[in-house]
């Protein structure tokens, strides 16, 4: 029996079930018929029930039952971005194995152990917890559930069943940073990002350095709002960069990046000539005629990347590094507005492409997992 502990959406109905994806959400909300130690006593009996019949089905057809999978994401999976890449990642990890899948928002710490639990409990085989923020619960989740494997992306701490997930996105926004510098006119170029993260400082450090590759005298604003989703404040940010002179603007934020674009496009209505640079997930369709390109995690490769190593048995106890060497991440131009980009800009950009890829040019980075080497004493990379 699969089970579902549901909970109303903002429409006031009840989140739809499918008959190959369902949908665990916290038992807090719901009715509140599921809270305190009733609740927990609730998702052991239905898990009981749920690992009752699916050995008894597997016994049946003496084939091996589907594993399970689950994503935990902090804000909507409609951001255009960062979480709507992982959440087809988890579509993905769906079609190509038959897994059965679950997903998840949680918003407090609180929420996160108590998603953590619940998959836990559920037996979950894999869960994805998507963002740094989720490490310490997920640290707390390994202790208490080993036969599942919990992986955070973009996280600093290691067990032995936790996984940091590492994307090494500084390679792309290097590339991002080096279009910037070869596109601005006015030598400013803005920087809008989320939470002031070790991960998030790292990809910022790296297009900071890709723009004075190509303009070193130009100057780097960088404004953090505090929050991923937070879409006026995002604005507000762009604007004032604008206002300060900035002609091409990175965002590195979620559901807030729409505030970016949004801020761009009106600026060129009005006359004033700005670019706009989407970040991590291929963005260029947002506002095509206003947007350079974009610094990509191509999230849902990764996603089959790591799965394919945890189903070999070939992952634990260490980060891991997903496509460091291959097009899992990178800087796309948009196609839209290439016949804008002056060729031997692209060229340049294609030439250390190649260099980063091939270990020839580290960008620098900001060193977050435990135990790595600088980790806490500052940057690395450049050369």
């Amino acid at each position: 029996m699969r089970t579902l502990l549901g909970r109303l959406d903002s429409r006031g109905a009840a989140p739809r079930r499918t008959a190959s994806r369902d949908t665990i959400h916290r038992p807090a909300l719901a009715s509140r018929a599921l809270q305190g130690l009733g609740g927990l006593l609730v998702i052991l009996g239905l898990s009981a029930c749920a690992g009752s019949d699916a050995g008894d089905a597997s016994a049946d057809s003496g084939t091996e039952a589907p594993f399970r999978a689950a994503l935990l994401t902090a804000g909507p999976v409609s951001d255009a971005g960062w979480y709507a890449g992982a959440y087809e990642g988890l579509l993905q990890i769906e079609e190509r194995w038959g897994a059965d899948i679950s997903h998840q928002q949680t918003r407090t710490p609180s929420e996160y152990d108590e998603a953590f639990l619940a998959y836990g409990t559920e037996g979950y085989d894999l869960v994805f917890a998507h963002g740094s923020e989720y490490q310490d619960a997920a640290m707390r989740a390994g202790e208490r559930f080993p036969e599942t494997t919990f992986i955070v992306s973009g996280g600093g701490q290691i067990a032995d069943n936790v996984v940091p997930l590492i994307f090494t996105l500084e390679n792309a926004t290097y590339l991002a940073g080096m279009a910037a510098g070869g596109m601005t006119e006015s030598d400013v170029v803005g920087m809008v990002g989320g939470v002031r993260i070790p991960p998030a400082v790292g990809v910022f450090l790296a297009f900071e350095a890709g723009v004075k590759a190509v303009r070193p005298d130009a100057e780097v604003i960088e404004t953090w709002i505090g929050s991923w989703d937070d879409v006026a404040a995002a604005k507000e940010a762009a604007v004032s960069h604008i206002s300060r002179g900035a002609d091409v603007i990175v965002h590195n934020t979620d559901g807030a990046s729409f505030g970016v674009f949004n801020a761009v496009r009106e600026a060129v209505d009005a006359g004033d000539p700005t670019w706009a640079i989407g970040m991590n997930r291929d963005q260029n369709d947002i506002a095509p005629e206003v947007t350079l390109g974009s610094a990509v995690i191509r999230i849902e490769d990764a996603f089959i990347e790591i799965t394919e190593a945890w189903r070999a048995g070939e992952i634990g106890g260490a980060p891991f590094y997903a496509g460091a060497s291959s097009e899992v991440v990178d800087f796309v131009a948009n196609p839209a507005v290439m016949d804008r980009i002056p060729e031997d800009l692209l060229a340049r950009i294609d030439s250390m492409r190649t260099a980063i890829r091939v270990g020839e040019f580290d960008p620098p980075r900001v060193p977050f997992i435990e135990g790595e080497e600088g980790f806490g004493e500052g940057t690395t990379g450049g050369g």
